[in-house]
């Protein structure tokens, strides 16, 4: 099986994750695209809130509730440790042998891998889909693609999906302020997100 990887916060999910998930399960015949809410990602300080996570995970549920091809993946919400990308892909190689990963990612964390912990270790078990991005020239990505096949023999394609200026911090603070997050959420998450009064403590 052609399987899509696409990890975050997820908090919450939004149109954006969905559509990213969608155009790339379309444009490279994928059979299941699944989503992995990180339970303590590297880049916060943080310790889990597993409120908050319960929150993330019922929302990624319900989200993709109805949708054959999205799953929801515990891999990383279980885990009690950092999140790697790395990691995480290591061990969906060792279980699941005969599958092909495809990991999803955004423009800006193709310029940025390098920076992840261990990444070099990511190559070898994916495809990368990279998101185009306006604000990222074509051709930019195009040579960082090529930078990067020719330097850690990556593999990685270009995925043409829609750029909404939508973010999961624009939500937050919108509920925080008791305004309508519908059409930048899936209707039932904005219900969830109003029936369990989420983000209404942020500043």
């Amino acid at each position: 099986m052609k399987i899509g990887v696409m990890g975050g916060t997820f908090d919450p999910i939004h149109i954006g994750h969905l559509l990213l998930g969608q155009f790339a399960y379309e444009m490279f015949d994928l059979d299941e695209v699944w989503f992995l809410p990180n339970a303590n990602p590297p880049h916060k300080d943080t310790d889990i809130d597993r409120n908050s996570l319960s929150h993330r995970i019922e929302m990624v549920r319900i989200a993709i509730d109805g949708i054959p091809h999205f799953k929801l993946s515990m891999h990383e919400a279980d885990g009690k440790d950092h999140s790697y990308t790395y990691q995480t892909l290591e061990e969906f190689k060792a279980e699941y042998p005969d599958n092909e990963f495809y990991f999803i990612l955004g423009a800006d964390s193709l310029f940025s891998i390098e920076e992840w912990k261990y990444f070099e270790k990511i190559f070898p078990n994916c495809v990368i889909l990279a998101a185009m991005r306006d604000d990222k020239d074509v051709s930019d990505m195009e040579q960082q693609i090529a930078y990067l096949q020719e330097k850690y023999q990556a593999r990685i394609q270009l995925l043409a999906a829609p750029l909404l200026e939508i973010s999961s911090t624009t939500i937050r603070n919108r509920a925080a302020r008791k305004l309508s997050v519908h059409y930048m959420v899936p209707d039932l998450v904005a219900e969830y997100i109003e029936e369990n009064q989420l983000y209404l403590d942020r500043p």
